[in-house]
């Protein structure tokens, strides 16, 4: 059986060892700290996290609420709180504060072990939440060195004017066929390249780019609407405002790939 560990914060001393005793009653309970005001409370906690915090309202220089403001962001998962109080009248200010439940003192066995079985289900709910966003980040890592590292050009050079100018893959925006050769549209200019659009598909990186008509390739990441019209045939608006015509055959294929690519 899973065991939690419980801090008793509480400024009265018997208040504390009655606590204690109907805590060691219950066998899922693991290590029980105590503690007689705000500060001593935050530095139990510091030293050692409790799942559960069973605590006072009023106490000597702050009240349990002091103590929830207190706590530190980075506390994963935060300590599900249960009010243990003779204050019957703050019963809506600790559930504002997120308390799991409120017990009243003189305290009724029976009640008191609802409230700590509430308690137990909301820690092990929140630590179930931490342990699971933990794998999908370790999953997540394990993805990212094991992907394949990119394929293709990363850059092109192009004769223009009698000189050769670099230009990166990662600007180009779309290819568009010219007979034997291809134009390139990349920062605002354009580039003829003497290799056909056929050859430029094989060559760049295929996650990067996308064929979408005989005579058009785009970078998916320049597309930033896609609009459907007659027939169910495709559109696409690039980041510099070109509108793109998406031939029939390849229609599938596009919305396939722009489907993964938003997963």
């Amino acid at each position: 059986m899973r065991q939690f560990d419980v801090l008793v914060v509480d400024d009265e001393p018997l208040a504390r060892r009655r606590l204690q005793r109907m805590l060691r009653q219950l066998p899922w309970v693991g290590a029980i700290e105590e503690a007689a005001s705000v500060s001593q409370a935050l530095d139990r906690l510091a030293q050692s996290p409790a799942h559960i915090v069973l605590l006072d309202i009023q106490m000597p220089g702050g009240s349990g609420f002091d103590l929830l403001r207190q706590l530190p962001d980075e506390t994963d998962p935060p300590p599900a709180v249960v009010f243990v109080t003779a204050f019957d009248d703050q019963a809506c200010r600790a559930f504002d504060a997120s308390a799991i439940d409120y017990v009243t003192k003189p305290i009724e066995p029976g009640r008191f072990h609802l409230a700590m079985e509430r308690a137990r289900k909301a820690s092990e709910l929140r630590s179930s939440a931490q342990r699971i966003a933990e794998l999908e980040e370790v999953i997540a890592s394990l993805r990212r060195a094991a992907a394949p590292p990119p394929q293709g050009l990363t850059e092109l050079w192009v004769k223009t004017q009698g000189q050769y100018v670099r230009i990166a893959a990662a600007s180009i925006l779309r290819i568009q066929a010219e007979r034997d050769y291809a134009r390139i549209h990349a920062d605002g200019r354009e580039f003829l390249y003497n290799a056909s659009l056929t050859e430029l598909e094989r060559e760049l990186p295929q996650q990067d780019f996308i064929r979408v008509h005989r005579s058009t390739m785009v970078r998916i990441d320049a597309i930033t609407r896609v609009g459907v019209g007659p027939f169910s045939s495709l559109t696409m608006v690039l980041s510099d405002g070109t509108m793109v015509r998406v031939g029939r055959t390849y229609t599938a294929t596009v919305k396939a790939r722009l489907v993964q690519r938003s997963r």
